[in-house]
């Protein structure tokens, strides 16, 4: 196990280097109104640069297994399946409902929220995307069926 953590590492920490680079090689660091468009891909590479020096360097667990164990497992394809209805429904039911959606679905399976905790931060949530991304950087996002911009 704990070669395939350093083989692994060893790929993203290559991959984030080409990354940040190639970020700085073919887009502008900062333009006239602020940062550019290499700023978050080259501090995103850095980031991704340091946890595979984590992972690189980390004390490998007494008994780490590889593979999820069957609750693990059901988990990740849970997520897997919610993750892939969100990306397919978007269009049709827009990213504001679908972003509270996800949300919802995920708290009550995992985390057996209240359905008052769970409804609070699902749709402030897609509040606040919409206010964010919709509203103040005026970037069209798809509203789908229910709601028109």
């Amino acid at each position: 196990m704990h070669n395939a953590d350093r083989i692994t590492a060893a790929l993203l920490l290559a991959f984030s280097a080409v990354f940040s680079a190639a970020a700085l090689k073919y887009y502008t660091w900062w333009g006239d109104s602020g940062p550019g468009s290499a700023f978050l891909p080259f501090w995103l590479g850095l980031v991704m640069g340091a946890l595979a020096l984590g992972l690189l360097y980390r004390t490998p667990a007494e008994s780490a297994q590889w593979m999820p164990s069957r609750e693990g497992a059901r988990r990740v394809l849970v997520v897997l399946g919610v993750t892939v209805a969100f990306v397919t429904l978007m269009q049709v039911i827009g990213i504001v409902v679908g972003i509270a959606l996800f949300l919802a679905i995920l708290m009550r399976y995992f985390e057996r929220q209240p359905w008052w905790l769970t409804i609070v931060i699902s749709l402030s949530a897609a509040g606040m995307n919409w206010l964010v991304f919709e509203h103040w950087l005026r970037v069209p996002l798809p509203m789908g069926i229910f709601w028109t911009s």
